[in-house]
């Protein structure tokens, strides 16, 4: 009996020979291991054993019967749940039937509407001279040699290799053996371009540095740090020439004009692919939008705890001290409920959609991914689909896989228009907002 959104009741009764069938065996199995004074092994009464041993077979019956009689009539009709039953009003006296109900949730019946023809936003994207010269100006940069020039007092627009090690206001020493500092540029802290301007190399300075609240290291965020500071080298940043042999350099390309083609290429590669995955995101929530059906509490629940763990690795990946993190557990989860009911009804959907369509992924695709994944990992491709295979990660490879080409049939198939979509309030808070570090 279906009582509300995806939960489930069941009212059950075992007849009584089944109970006392059960209780037999029961019985038996306490009896070949009891070991009452006065009595051999395996010949102890069965009466001294019920009488002896009465809680034991009352909760071995049950803990049989239940789940076996449940079981049957989940099979029997033919429902899909997806929780942890939970038992109660437990009726079980001598003589008369076991009756007990069991509540839990199922999962939902999705009615598929018209998933072809959704509207989405979408343009090709366009790349531009000015676009393929600021990449290539990039690749200079990559490729820039620093060289070190004769002694003498440290400029605007230099760059500055020091050492750098803390002597107080920080509880974590700081020590850095060669640090390239550019003086004056916006990505260095103006405490540190104040400490170089007029230092020459092997000078010493020690210095105060007072870091934001924002900064990107918790250890050293909103702290005043004093530092000691030696100036070794100033250098001078020299670019290669944009040329032939520059093209040359970077890979297998024989001009510059060969270059500026295939980053062009890449540049709309790119945009191509960010581009589509955001009009993705959008027929996504188009088709969450157009089905309404419940979710199930199992579901949303897995869905957030997920969210709550990346969120704790990005912190970690941040510098951040969770263990020192204050945090309104029960809060963040609440702000979190929107978007998790958003995702658990799109995975479904698109589940609902590859089903229909035969979409899945085939062999060949799941092993190019572990083989890319071996490449990544550095690791011998038999060896990591071992480990994959024994972490289960084989088949969230392939539902990764099939999910991304239900994506682009509904790509395909989606009616594009141009300009962007409407914005929508995001569904979650920002994590300031329900941490305190």
């Amino acid at each position: 009996m279906l009582i509300d959104g995806c939960k489930h009741e069941l009212e059950i009764t075992v007849p009584v020979e089944e109970i006392d069938r059960e209780t037999e065996n029961v019985v038996t199995e306490i009896q070949k291991k009891a070991k009452i004074p006065g009595f051999r092994p395996g010949k102890v009464p069965a009466n001294i054993i019920r009488t002896r041993f009465a809680d034991k077979v009352r909760q071995d019956v049950l803990e049989k019967l239940i789940p076996d009689y449940l079981q049957k009539r989940i099979e029997s009709e033919d429902l899909k749940v997806v929780s942890r039953p939970n038992v109660s009003e437990v009726h079980f006296e001598k003589g008369e039937p076991l009756r007990f109900k069991a509540e839990f949730e199922v999962a939902p019946n999705v009615e598929l509407g018209e998933y072809r023809g959704v509207t989405t936003h979408y343009s090709e994207p366009e790349v531009s001279d000015e676009d393929v010269d600021q990449r290539l100006a990039a690749l200079q940069e990559q490729k820039a040699q620093y060289v070190t020039i004769d002694p003498r007092p440290a400029e605007d627009g230099d760059h500055c290799l020091v050492s750098l090690d803390s002597i107080g206001g920080v509880e974590q020493a700081v020590h850095q053996d060669e640090m390239m500092l550019h003086v004056g540029d916006s990505e260095t802290l103006p405490a540190f371009t104040e400490a170089l301007l007029g230092m020459s190399p092997e000078d010493e300075k020690e210095f105060e540095v007072t870091y934001p609240e924002d900064y990107g290291q918790e250890k050293l965020a909103g702290k005043t740090v004093r530092f000691r500071m030696r100036l070794k080298a100033i250098r001078r940043k020299e670019l290669p020439e944009l040329n032939d042999e520059f093209a040359k350099d970077l890979g297998d390309f024989n001009t510059l004009d060969e270059l500026r083609d295939a980053v062009r290429k890449n540049i709309f590669r790119e945009r191509e692919h960010a581009a589509q995955q955001k009009a993705k995101d959008e027929l996504v929530g188009q088709l969450v939008k157009a089905h309404d059906f419940p979710v199930p509490e199992a579901f949303l629940d897995r869905q957030i705890e997920s969210a709550l763990e990346m969120q704790m690795r990005q912190w970690q990946a941040g510098g951040v001290d969770v263990s020192k993190i204050k945090v309104d557990w029960k809060k963040l989860k609440e702000s979190q409920r929107p978007k998790a009911i958003r995702d658990v009804k799109a995975s479904l959907l698109l589940d609902k959609i590859s089903e229909r369509e035969a979409i899945h992924a085939t062999q060949d695709e799941v092993d190019r991914e572990v083989q890319q994944i071996a490449r990544q990992e550095r690791e011998p491709v038999a060896a990591m689909r071992k480990k994959l295979e024994k972490n289960h990660a084989i088949g969230r490879i392939a539902n990764h896989i099939r999910t991304e080409k239900t994506l682009n049939f509904l790509f395909e198939n989606a009616r594009k228009v141009a300009g962007e979509p409407e914005p929508e309030p995001e569904a979650t808070a920002e994590p300031e907002d329900q941490a305190e570090v």
